[in-house]
């Protein structure tokens, strides 16, 4: 593998088993455990923050969507620094503005002040997303790049599960804010072991913003986004994150309400399905080995399809085994599709990794608002329905403009 600035000699990557394949993979588990926490911990408190601040159920969620939208706003920035000032100089940057204004957040006056603080807090975390698989194809060896991947997409999910499982029971038993704090606390931690344990980029050298080699933003943009397969992946990321976080942020509602009556303490532990992505997650890329990216992307969608009509039962075990389903299905779904981005990237590996994060999030911001005026109106079934809409429109994208792709 050569690094992508034209510099440098040849990198073949770290392979597995060796001291920088585990410290690269404990370095970016970290990392998305410090970022996916401190995301989505305030999706584990919406109810009790719905009570608190006096909003409704569609503007609670806007404390999810507000960090998203940020992010998904940052990451093209991000992915430019990361080609100037290097890719592990610039997440160490991104982490650690992200962790000081995750420890502010708990402490906002009001309902518009938070949004403000969540939104510049994503345009802080949009370093990690930005930048991480970028970082990880170019300092692992392509034999061993979707099983990293998938373990980096491992590290997000068990971030935004202990972000929901902390925060969910302290906003009950204490407050939302405290849970809020404690999960940036955490997230200082994860912090503070990606910055000790990351290895030393091999496999980019960074171009000078003055350099006659740079080839300008705008055109490593415009050659990843003419190229029809990238943009169904960026798609892919668009709708299917859009459904995953409108069923997360709105299940907490529907568990406290009649006929299920659960207490916040005990609802925020339905987000123990993250776990099924924990799993799925590392397994994809054994599957994508055996079957093929595309088929294990569509049989992804399907799982989520699937274990999304279960829960339209009013029987709780039904409801986490369907999650459990749908969650999988996700997490597999998001680790093929976000690993096929640097093969399939032109001009800047970063670049094309930054659109995916960009659709993706704007996914969540859109849909994880919107969703909630279809639950609004038809409760936990219309809610059903959206999210199955934009799940058999990605999957017929898919099938449609990714057969011919590697």
């Amino acid at each position: 593998m050569s690094n992508d600035s034209g510099q440098g000699g040849p990198w073949h990557g770290h392979i597995h088993g060796s001291d920088g394949y585990r410290r690269m993979i404990l370095a970016l588990f970290a990392a998305g455990v410090a970022t996916f926490s401190q995301l989505y911990s305030v999706q584990g408190v919406l109810p009790e923050l719905a009570r608190d601040l006096s909003v409704s159920e569609a503007d609670a969620a806007l404390a999810v969507s507000a960090a998203t939208l940020g992010l998904a706003a940052s990451v093209l920035f991000w992915s430019l620094l990361a080609d100037r000032m290097g890719r592990l100089r610039t997440m160490t940057i991104a982490v650690l503005a992200a962790v000081v204004l995750g420890l502010a957040v708990p402490f906002s006056p009001g309902f518009e002040v938070l949004l403000a603080l969540r939104f510049i807090e994503g345009l802080a975390l949009g370093g990690i997303p930005a930048v991480a698989l970028a970082y990880l194809s170019e300092e692992v060896s392509p034999l061993h790049s979707a099983v990293a991947a998938g373990t980096y997409i491992s590290g997000t999910t068990l971030g935004g599960l202990a972000g929901r499982l902390v925060a969910g029971p302290l906003s009950e038993f204490v407050s939302w804010r405290l849970g809020t704090l404690v999960v940036s606390i955490m997230a200082a931690i994860a912090a503070s072991v990606f910055i000790a344990v990351a290895p030393r980029p091999r496999g980019f050298t960074p171009v000078p913003w003055r350099s006659p080699n740079r080839i300008p933003l705008w055109k490593k943009l415009w050659m990843n986004l003419r190229k029809g397969q990238l943009l169904v992946l960026y798609a892919q990321g668009f709708l299917l994150m859009g459904g995953f976080v409108a069923v997360y942020n709105y299940l907490g509602f529907r568990l406290e309400a009649a006929p299920f009556l659960i207490p916040a303490s005990l609802a925020s532990l339905v987000f123990i399905a993250y776990l099924s992505g924990t799993w799925s997650s590392r397994q994809s890329g054994a599957m994508v080995a055996r079957f093929g990216r595309l088929r294990v992307l569509v049989a992804s969608i399907g799982l989520m399809a699937a274990g999304l009509a279960v829960t339209l039962a009013d029987f709780l075990p039904a409801i986490i085994a369907g999650l459990l389903v749908f969650t999988a299905g996700f997490f597999a779904a998001h680790s093929v599709a976000s690993g096929w981005i640097p093969m399939l990237g032109v001009g800047g590996r970063a670049q094309a990794a930054s659109l995916y994060n960009l659709a993706y999030y704007s996914g969540s911001s859109i849909f994880g608002w919107a969703i909630g005026l279809a639950f609004k109106a038809g409760e936990w079934p219309g809610l059903v329905v959206s999210v199955v809409s934009l799940l058999v429109l990605a999957a017929l994208l898919a099938l449609g403009g990714l057969r011919r792709s590697p």
